[in-house]
């Protein structure tokens, strides 16, 4: 194992930089930052205090890393778990990556060397260094969002909750149906709820016209504009969208009225997330509601019962969903 004055001729900076980068205290250029943290990852780097903490005695800390802080959904999922973390004594020491895949690497770095007890992750986009970097960590660890081998996952039936959407609006008379998705990389949000919309429509025998399928970024404006592309290059416009999010969902519903069109008179809408905002919307948006709180509970109680060594290594668990029919549809 090497020392701490190593690693800094490794990474090529001082050792007082790398004290900064270990305990998140002080500037840290990002280069310097990335170069450490690069040198720790191939080294398997803890300082020896520290790892001898590990070795006697837990410290009742929880790292917990959300893509963003600015959601809802973050914000329920952390809350769940400290339903479950608080009555146990725990502690959370929370990090969000702003949707940063070098960020996801270096926290859970920097949280394996703050001696935490165990991680719960949520995780975006699929990542192979990520992956790898998770199968190998000694430490109990709990992905929320995405299916990851190798860990326990608690998982959101993404694939079919977006069949039910688009299902309602066939019930409803529908047959021209437009969708707003994200980067497919994220294999949750980006892919699965896009093979929900196209699978749903294929067995319904309707046609997807490409000018109907647009992407965004998780923002409002994104799918303010993804609603805009859809309307002005189509030649028959949809008369429902399905956003995979109720942001995007948002950005398109301010799009649509802006333009003149009546909801759910011109065009039905509908999204997943069950936002807060969703129900105060007028018309209020149909969404589905996952339940982020019991899904960070069950998180908890899955690196909780790790911890104790009480259950096997890997455990995933899918959680069910309600779908809330409202006004936009």
């Amino acid at each position: 194992m090497p020392t701490i004055k190593e690693i800094a001729e490794m990474a090529n900076v001082s050792r007082t930089t790398v004290s900064r980068a270990l305990n998140n205290s002080g500037y840290v250029s990002e280069e310097a930052r990335k170069r450490i943290m690069k040198v720790i990852e191939e080294t398997g780097y803890v300082p020896s205090e520290q790892a001898k903490s590990l070795r006697m005695k837990r410290t009742k800390v929880i790292g917990v890393i959300v893509p963003t802080i600015k959601t809802e959904t973050s914000g329920r999922l952390v809350s769940g778990m400290d339903d479950i973390l608080s009555e146990e004594g725990y502690q959370i020491l929370l990090a969000s990556t702003n949707l940063d895949k070098q960020k996801e690497i270096e926290y859970i770095h920097l949280l394996k060397v703050r001696r935490v007890d165990g991680i719960i992750f949520t995780a975006t986009n699929e990542n192979e260094h990520l992956l790898e970097l998770i199968q190998k960590l000694e430490i109990p660890f709990v992905v929320i969002g995405q299916e990851i081998e190798g860990v326990s996952n608690v998982l959101y039936d993404d694939f079919h909750a977006a069949k039910d959407v688009i299902s309602l609006f066939i019930k409803k008379g529908h047959e021209k149906i437009g969708f707003i998705g994200v980067d497919e990389t994220d294999r949750a949000v980006g892919y699965l709820r896009k093979r929900g919309y196209l699978d749903e429509m294929k067995e319904n025998h309707l046609v997807v016209e490409d000018n109907w399928v647009q992407k965004g970024i998780f923002d409002i404006d994104s799918g303010y504009q993804a609603m805009r592309k859809m309307i002005k290059n189509s030649e028959e416009i949809p008369t429902a969208v399905f956003a995979v999010t109720d942001r995007l969902a948002l950005g398109a519903t301010n799009y649509l009225k802006e333009s003149g069109y009546g909801i759910p008179s011109d065009m039905a809408i509908a999204s997943i997330g069950a936002s807060e905002f969703s129900k105060h919307l007028s018309p209020s948006l149909t969404t589905v509601d996952y339940n982020n709180e019991k899904a960070g509970q069950e998180a908890a109680k899955i690196i909780l019962s790790t911890i104790r060594n009480e259950q096997e290594k890997i455990k995933k668990i899918t959680l069910d969903y309600r779908l809330l029919i409202r006004d936009s549809v």
